[in-house]
């Protein structure tokens, strides 16, 4: 794991922080339907642009209109969403889940 020097204040000596590789990906399962693989996509691709709102400061859903999500989408590398997707995202950051 690579490690970062970050200081805090100039009287304080450094602290160290780890930064961490993302996850490797894995081939998904063979044998279900297509729906079910679209479905996961977008669920997939609705965590990764919440995870994000919230990275960016967007706590509230009334805050993460279309043009917000498909922004955030263009600055981390996906594809821009459906409206279907940006509402996943919303309520993501409404209820958590």
């Amino acid at each position: 794991m690579a490690v970062a020097a970050v200081r805090t204040k100039p009287s304080r000596k450094p602290v160290q922080l780890q930064l961490y590789k993302p996850l490797l990906k894995h081939p998904l399962p063979a044998g279900r339907p297509r729906d079910w693989y679209i479905s996961h996509n977008r669920r997939l691709k609705a965590m990764r642009l919440s995870i994000a709102l919230l990275d960016s400061g967007v706590y509230y859903p009334s805050h993460a209109d279309d043009d917000t999500i498909r922004d955030t989408a263009e600055r981390i590398g996906v594809h821009p969403p459906s409206a279907t997707t940006c509402r996943m995202v919303r309520a993501l950051i409404r209820y958590g889940r």
